[in-house]
C-alpha cells in the first residue's frame, strides 16, 4: 500500500534501479493501479523483464512512471525480449538489489548519484546476452506507456556504447561500458540484430511507429562468470554521462564494490542523523525504514537541468510539494540543511525559467502541473529557512519571485476579490502572504509587508461563521472536514469563530471519532456506494490524507494537547508496521514516512511559522544531529509500547507529558521556536499515564496573538 519498491537507491540521488515487470506505480511488484482500497493482483507472481532506472517512491497516479533503459541478462533468443520471469531470492539493502531470475542468471544492481552498476552471474550456455532496451519506458497499465520521442544510440566498440533518448521533452544520455571480453556487441531494432550498424537515428517517433531498439552483448558464458555492467547517466549529453561515469567508476575497471560500499556510507551518514533509544524492535525498525524513504526524493542532480544551462542544482521528482511540504521539507532542512537548500534554489529557478513556483516538479518541463492541489506552498519552506538565516539564498531576488507567483494562477482571483475556490486554495493563498510577509518585513520593506499581512487576514473569507467549517465547494481528494482543521497562521482567529476551546475541541472529537462507532475500511475493489458512504462520514481518512496529517497537532491551540497525544499514539500504533500493509496508503515521495519520523519524535513542524509543537515521543531518548550540533529529546517516565499493525488484538494506552524542560529550564508551552531545535539544545520531558495542565494555559502563537500569555 505504501507505493514504495526495494531497489537501489542513494540519498537524493538522480539514479534508481529496481527489478522490473510493469506494475503500477514504481514498476515493481504485482499490483494494478488503485487509488482506494486494497489493490488487486496484476500479476500472480513476483516476476521481471528486466533491470530498469529511476522510479517514483511512494506515488500514486503521478502519470510519469520512468523506468528507462531496461538492462536484460538472457540465454534465450532476442525474440523472447519483453518475456518475464520468475524473480526468486530477492535480497535488498540501502544502494543494492539482487534476485535471481528464473532463467538461472544471479542479478545484482548498485547506484551512485548519477551512475547505476549491474553485476549478472550466468549459468553455462554457449549464447548469452546481455540486452539494452533503450525504448522501454513508463508502466504496463493503461496511459501508463512512456514513448521516446527522438533518439540516437552508437556502438563505440570494446564494451562501450552511449546513446539519448528525449523522453517528455527531456534528454536523457547514457554511456554504458559492459565488461565481456570476447562478447559480440551489435545494435538492434524490432529484435532483429543490424550486423556491423554503428548507429541509429531516430528523428520522431509515435505511439503507433515504436519498435523497440537498443543494444546487445552476445556470447559464451561459463557457469559463474560474471558480467558488469556501468551505466552513466546525465541530462546534459553522453560526454557528461560518461564523465558521470568516470568520476564515480573510474575508466574501464570493476568498479560494483566501490559503487556499493560508497553508497552504503552515504546512507549510514544519513540515517545516522537520527539516533533512537529504547522502544520495541518492531518500532525501531519502522523508524529507521521511515527514515530511510524520508531521504530517497527530491532527487537533486548537481549541474544537470537540461532546461538551463547554468551550474547549480536540478532538483526534480517533487512529488508534490502539496504531499511534502508539512513533514519532508523541515525534516530536510533539520539534518540535511544543504539539501534542502538546493530543493529550494531549485526551485527559484524553477520559477524564474518558467514563471511559476511549482506544485509538483517532475524530469519535464512543466511548473504547472498539479496545480489543482494547492496554490503557492513554496513560499512556506523558504519563509521557514530564511527565519534561520540560512546562506546561500539571494533573499531580494527570492522575494520578487515569491510575491510575482502570489498573483498567478488562482492567486489572481484571490488578489482581486479575497477569495477563490476551490475554497482550499484561499486559505494556501492566505498563508503564503502570510510567510511572504515575514520575509519582505526583515528585508525592511515594510510598505510590502504590511500588505501581504492584510491580504493574509482573508483566510477567514474561506469559513462560514454559522458552522465553523470551510464554505461548500470542491476539494482534492478530502472534503470540508478534512481540510478545516489546517494549521493556520492564526489559529487563535480561527478557534474563536468556532466558538471558541470547548466547541472546536468538539469539533475536532466528532472528525476523530470520540464516542462513535468503528468504522469498516474498504477492501478489495470497494463499491463506489460504499466509498461514497464512508466519506459521508466526514471522519478523519488517515494520515496518508495530506490534509489530514496536520490536523492531530490542532488541540494544541485548543489547550487539549493530551487529545494529541491520544491520536498520535494510536495513529503510530495501528497505522504502520514491519509487514504488508506497514505504511497506511501512498508513502508520497517521503512525505507520510517524514510524518512518522517526527510523530515519534515528539515534535511537528509548522510550515512557515519558524514553529515546532511537542507530544509524548514514542522513544526513551532521541537526538537529532543538526546544524548547531544535536538537539536531543530524552524522557523519564517513559514506557514502551508495542505496534498493533500485525494483528494481535493490543491496545497500548498513551502516555501524555506532565512537564518539560528545555536546557534545563521550565517550558510550560507546548512549542518550542525552530531555532531552538536547528541550534542544538536539550528537551526533556517527563510522562505519565494520565492527562495533566501541561500545555493548557499558554497557546502556540497566532497572528492575533502573536505572545500568548498564561491563561488562567
Amino acid at each position: 500500500m505504501g507505493n514504495t519498491h526495494p531497489g537501489a537507491t542513494s540519498p537524493f540521488g538522480m539514479v534508481s534501479a529496481c527489478a522490473y515487470s510493469g506494475a503500477y506505480p514504481t514498476g515493481y511488484g504485482r499490483y494494478a493501479k488503485n487509488t482506494e482500497g486494497v489493490p488487486e493482483d496484476m500479476f500472480g507472481r513476483m516476476q521481471a523483464s528486466g533491470f530498469t532506472h529511476f522510479q517514483q517512491s511512494g506515488t500514486g497516479a503521478i502519470r510519469k512512471y520512468y523506468n528507462y533503459v531496461r538492462v536484460t541478462p538472457m540465454v534465450q533468443p532476442l525474440d523472447d525480449l519483453g518475456q518475464s520471469w520468475a524473480l526468486e531470492d530477492e535480497r535488498a539493502e540501502a544502494g543494492y538489489y539482487a534476485a535471481n531470475l528464473a532463467t538461472g542468471i544471479r542479478s545484482e544492481v548498485t547506484v551512485g548519484e548519477k551512475v547505476a552498476v549491474h553485476r549478472y552471474t550466468f549459468p553455462d550456455h554457449h549464447s548469452a546476452r546481455l540486452v539494452i532496451d533503450l525504448s522501454c519506458g513508463g508502466l504496463a497499465i493503461d496511459l501508463g506507456r512512456t514513448v521516446p520521442l527522438r533518439a540516437q544510440i552508437e556502438s563505440m566498440g570494446h564494451g562501450r556504447a552511449q546513446g539519448t533518448v528525449v523522453m517528455e521533452g527531456v534528454p536523457l544520455s547514457v554511456y554504458v561500458e559492459v565488461d565481456s571480453p570476447g562478447w559480440r556487441q551489435m545494435l538492434w531494432y524490432d529484435r532483429r540484430l543490424i550486423p556491423g550498424g554503428t548507429r541509429l537515428d531516430f528523428d520522431s517517433i509515435r505511439h503507433t511507429t515504436l519498435r523497440p531498439f537498443g543494444m546487445l552483448f552476445m556470447g559464451a558464458a561459463r557457469a559463474g562468470q560474471t558480467i558488469e555492467v556501468r551505466l552513466g547517466f546525465s541530462l546534459r549529453g553522453c560526454d557528461q554521462a560518461r564523465r558521470n561515469l568516470e568520476r564515480e567508476c573510474g575508466a574501464g575497471q570493476s568498479a560494483f564494490e566501490t559503487v556499493r560500499a560508497r553508497t552504503r556510507s552515504r546512507w549510514r551518514d544519513h540515517l545516522g542523523r537520527v539516533q533512537v533509544e529504547g522502544g520495541t524492535d518492531a518500532r525501531r525498525t519502522v523508524m529507521a525504514t521511515a527514515l530511510y524513504h524520508s531521504l530517497i526524493k527530491p532527487c537533486i542532480a548537481e549541474d544537470e537541468s537540461p532546461n538551463w544551462p547554468d551550474p547549480g542544482p536540478y532538483a526534480f521528482d517533487v512529488c508534490t510539494m502539496w504531499d511534502i511540504y508539512k513533514t519532508q521539507i523541515p525534516l530536510l532542512s533539520a539534518i540535511v540543511p544543504d539539501r534542502a537548500g538546493d530543493v529550494l534554489e531549485s526551485l527559484i529557478r524553477v520559477c524564474e525559467e518558467e514563471g511559476n513556483f511549482p506544485i509538483g516538479y517532475r524530469m519535464a518541463r512543466g511548473a504547472d502541473r498539479f496545480f489543482r492541489q494547492a496554490s503557492a506552498l513554496a513560499h512556506t519552506a523558504l519563509a521557514d529557512v530564511h527565519a534561520l538565516r540560512r546562506p546561500g539564498i539571494d533573499w531580494s531576488w527570492a522575494l520578487v519571485h515569491m510575491v510575482d507567483d502570489l498573483r498567478r494562477l488562482y492567486g489572481e482571483d484571490f488578489w482581486e476579490h479575497g477569495v477563490v475556490h476551490p475554497i482550499t486554495h484561499t486559505l494556501d493563498l492566505s498563508y503564503a502572504h502570510h510567510c511572504t510577509a515575514q520575509v519582505a518585513r526583515a528585508l525592511n520593506d515594510h510598505r510590502l509587508a504590511d500588505d501581504l499581512e492584510r491580504r493574509s487576514r482573508d483566510w477567514i473569507n474561506a469559513f462560514d461563521p454559522a458552522t465553523g467549517l470551510l464554505r461548500d465547494s470542491e476539494f482534492y481528494e478530502g472534503g470540508k472536514w478534512n481540510y478545516s482543521f489546517r494549521l493556520l497562521h492564526d489559529m487563535a482567529g480561527r478557534i474563536r469563530m468556532a466558538g471558541g476551546d470547548t466547541a472546536f475541541t468538539a469539533m475536532l472529537d466528532r472528525f476523530f471519532g470520540y464516542g462513535a462507532e468503528p468504522v469498516k475500511q474498504p477492501g478489495r475493489c470497494p463499491d463506489p456506494i460504499e466509498m461514497t458512504a464512508g466519506y459521508a462520514l466526514n471522519r478523519f481518512e488517515g494520515l496518508n490524507n495530506e490534509p489530514d496529517m496536520e490536523v492531530p497537532w490542532a488541540y494544541h491551540y485548543a489547550g487539549r494537547p493530551d487529545r494529541t497525544a491520544e491520536i498520535v499514539n494510536s495513529g503510530l500504533t495501528w497505522q504502520f508496521g514491519t509487514g504488508p500493509g506497514g505504511l497506511p496508503g501512498n508513502d508520497d515521495s517521503g512525505g507520510l514516512s517524514s510524518w512518522y519520523v517526527w510523530a515519534s519524535l515528539g515534535l511537528f513542524p509548522v510550515a512557515g511559522q519558524n514553529l515546532f509543537l511537542v507530544n509524548a515521543p514514542a522513544f526513551a531518548r532521541a537526538s537529532l544531529q543538526v546544524e548547531g550540533g544535536e538537539f536531543v529529546i530524552e524522557t523519564s517516565g517513559h514506557r514502551d509500547s508495542p505496534i498493533g499493525v500485525d494483528g494481535i488484538d493490543r491496545d497500548p494506552p498513551p502516555q501524555y507529558v506532565q512537564s518539560a524542560t528545555l536546557n534545563g529550564r521550565p517550558l510550560h508551552a507546548t512549542h518550542l521556536n525552530a531555532a531552538d531545535v536547528h541550534h542544538g539544545g536539550r528537551l526533556h520531558l517527563r510522562l505519565g499515564p494520565e492527562p495533566s495542565t501541561w500545555g493548557q494555559r499558554i497557546r502556540p502563537p497566532s497572528l492575533s496573538d502573536p505572545h500568548p500569555k498564561e491563561r488562567r
